[in-house]
């Protein structure tokens, strides 16, 4: 990236999962920062971050705090969004979106760089970072759309446990410690939104992420859906996702099944195509057992494809596994490249 223009950066959710590798990835790719702004709630006040050898101060998220800010990520929950993220934009800030406040707005682009860049020329002031797990679908997907079209996508999903915050994951650690005492467990963290029973997330899976809609699908089932249409800008797209929670911390798993348009289309030509995906990893040797794991996935900024196998019955169906790190290319990664996009864009 040219630094020869540097950008005054706030940070607004700091002290979050999502907060602290923003904070971790600006300073890994040497993001032009002239200054950063770290935000959070008032009960963060006076604690610090480091950054780029440099202890900063937390300040309280306020209107006032953007004034004089270029860039703004936000991951502080859809509610701080809704209230300060306009507040940031009237005073000339572009605010790159990591809650689902604004993904569906008809007035916000919905971006994962690789997929639909060019999108962000579009934005007036926010630019919205999708669902964790779509993201690393699409990613995936859109060079196979691209090249031999889409029908269809059936997607299940592994998601880790660090995809409902910090708290999440420290209950793992607490329930699969009592566990192997063989001790009483207890489900600890409050129960989301208005669900009704909170399950214990060691030794088990939750077929459940966010609540349900009054289909029967979740809320994180019907981002998949309607986020993966948007981005793709094919609303005609069938898709359908059931979201299920695992316990182990880093990385969301993904089994999906799509049809092309294309029949005649091999396993050779399909592997070609994500060969050449930008931000994408082929792992796919079955005669040696490679293929992406969540642990593998861990910490790495690409999205890992593997088993991909076309279907037994239908001529046009395909099969493949998609990794990626939540944190990082689901969410603060893909935060960071909007910036990115967005410098390189406005030139």
């Amino acid at each position: 990236m040219n630094n020869s223009k540097q950008y005054n950066v706030a940070v607004v959710g700091v002290t979050g999962a999502v907060g602290q590798r923003i904070i971790e990835m600006l300073e890994q790719i040497d993001f032009p920062v002239k200054q950063l702004i770290p935000l959070a709630s008032k009960r963060s006040v006076g604690k610090t971050v480091d950054f780029k050898g440099e202890s900063i101060q937390i300040k309280e998220a306020l209107a006032e705090q953007f004034d004089d800010v270029d860039i703004a990520f936000f991951s502080a929950g859809g509610s701080v969004s809704k209230q300060l993220a306009p507040e940031a934009v009237k005073r000339g800030a572009v605010v790159i979106d990591n809650t689902s406040a604004y993904r569906m707005d008809d007035e916000v682009p919905l971006v994962v760089p690789e997929v639909n860049e060019q999108d962000i020329l579009n934005h007036k002031g926010i630019i919205a970072n999708p669902n964790c797990s779509t993201i690393q679908m699409v990613a995936a997907l859109e060079p196979i759309r691209q090249k031999y079209g889409m029908k269809r996508i059936i997607v299940s999903t592994y998601q880790s446990v660090s995809g409902s915050g910090n708290q999440a994951m420290e209950e793992l650690t607490h329930q699969s410690q009592a566990m192997l005492n063989n001790e009483e467990v207890f489900a600890e963290v409050l129960p989301v939104k208005s669900e009704k029973k909170h399950f214990p997330i060691a030794f088990n899976a939750l077929p459940q992420i966010d609540v349900f809609d009054e289909n029967h699908f979740t809320l994180e089932e019907m981002k998949m859906i309607n986020e993966t249409k948007k981005i793709m800008h094919d609303y005609e797209l069938q898709v359908s996702a059931t979201c299920v929670r695992l316990p182990f911390y880093y990385s969301h798993a993904e089994s999906v099944y799509v049809e092309i348009e294309d029949d005649h289309i091999s396993i050779d030509q399909f592997q070609g195509a994500l060969k050449e995906a930008p931000g994408v990893v082929l792992q796919d040797d079955i005669h040696n057992q490679v293929y992406p794991t969540p642990l593998t996935a861990e910490g790495k900024t690409d999205v890992f494809v593997g088993r991909v196998r076309k279907d037994l019955d239908v001529s046009n169906g395909f099969h493949l596994w998609i990794v990626s790190d939540n944190l990082l290319k689901g969410a603060a990664w893909n935060s960071v490249q909007i910036a990115q996009s967005y410098i390189k864009l406005a030139k």
